[in-house]
């Protein structure tokens, strides 16, 4: 009986095409977005042209100081501020009257870099030119100090030497925030329209009464329609994930780079498909109270949208964690454990310990979410409309 009701939520929930379209377009198209977005960002400036504007009288000689920056285009104007202003450049640069000449007498000369902090091309600019300022101004000390028979080490007295601890892409820390993301925004998608349809629905629907009245107990019908939810969920989130992998390993560059399991490929991806599975679980079963406790399928809604905020979070919270730092409670806590032990996948970390502790901590806060909502399911309270 629980197989039959089970398979007969899961038609009804991959029948309507506008169901369909929520549940499993609609993640897709969205993840397929923020995966060529993500691809966009991490992308070097490779061919793309800078604009600088400087005044008329910027010489050869200075334009040669950023000789070794081939992407900067030159854009000379009477008054390099105002050009900036309308956006004939994405940058200015103001150098002092004779600044070479001033530099070579041992004269002050000044240099004023105005740009955009809040533009990224402005702000990528203005790095480039402070860069290579900075350069020239450590080859003109070098020389006047030679010049005066002055050892280098007065100015350098030490060397610092900066070492990664891995030598992983830098890239696998933005795909470690993005899976998970991904995945977690999908299943949540895709599982809750039917949670509100299961439950809300059949009460705004006035056919809630009419299946209570068959020879089913409630115990069955809340863990067929919970299961559905779940299976709703992880069906969502692993045809996304799969989506999402082949678009970067197909479509992708710098994200394609950044990933390399070697021989554990098989084991990380089984241990995602999983992690998957459990998370739809537990979103299912939050999912399920909220559409319980819901009297219409807007109201449901309503209450499971800060469900689908949840994700957010954990993203701050890791995005700024390193791999040799996540401890007991980034695996102990639900939700957080999703990205926590989703970013050591990825990163190749094959942990048991941490791998049990995610799996036992979300089916712990399932079984009670469950018994919470058969509580409910068994009053005609929260089941009558």
């Amino acid at each position: 009986m629980l197989l039959k009701i089970y398979l007969k939520e899961m038609k009804d929930c991959f029948r309507d095409s506008r169901t369909l379209i929520l549940t499993v377009l609609l993640p897709i198209i969205m993840m397929t977005g923020l995966t060529f977005f993500y691809e966009k960002m991490v992308s070097d400036d490779e061919g793309k042209t800078f604009t600088l504007a400087v005044d008329q009288s910027f010489s050869n000689q200075e334009e040669a100081l950023f000789a070794p920056y081939e992407h900067i285009e030159f854009v000379h104007s009477e008054n390099p501020e105002e050009s900036l202003e309308e956006g004939e450049a994405l940058a200015a640069l103001k150098l002092s009257p004779d600044f070479i000449q001033s530099i070579e007498n041992g004269e002050e000369a000044s240099v004023t870099i105005i740009g955009n902090s809040f533009s990224q091309n402005s702000s990528n600019l203005m790095n480039i030119l402070t860069n290579a300022l900075t350069v020239y101004e450590k080859s003109v000390t070098t020389d006047r100090l030679q010049s005066q028979g002055t050892d280098l080490s007065v100015i350098q007295p030490f060397t610092i030497n900066q070492k990664e601890m891995t030598n992983e892409d830098p890239n696998i820390n933005l795909i470690a925030l993005l899976i998970p993301l991904i995945l977690s925004i999908a299943i949540g998608v895709g599982a809750g329209p039917a949670a509100s349809d299961l439950f809300s629905g059949e009460k705004e629907r006035k056919t809630m009464e009419a299946l209570l009245m068959t020879p089913v107990s409630r115990s069955t019908l809340l863990f067929s329609k919970w299961l559905t939810i779940a299976s709703v969920g992880a069906i969502t989130g692993i045809i996304t994930l799969i989506v999402v992998v082949l678009e970067i390993g197909l479509f992708t560059e710098n994200l394609k780079k950044a990933v390399s399991f070697g021989d554990n490929a098989a084991i990380i991806i089984s241990l995602a498909i999983i992690i998957s599975i459990i998370y739809a679980m537990f979103t299912a079963s939050l999912l399920m109270l909220t559409s319980i406790i819901g009297k219409t399928v807007k109201e449901s809604q309503s209450y499971s949208s800060p469900i689908m905020m949840l994700a957010v979070f954990p993203t701050m919270i890791i995005s700024g964690i390193g791999i040799n730092e996540l401890g007991f409670q980034h695996f102990a806590i639900p939700i957080l454990n999703l990205f926590s032990l989703l970013k050591e996948l990825l990163f190749g970390i094959i942990d048991a310990e941490h791998i049990l502790l995610t799996i036992a901590s979300n089916l712990v806060c399932i079984i009670i979410f469950f018994i919470i909502g058969r509580i409910l399911f068994m009053k005609d309270k929260w089941v009558m409309n």
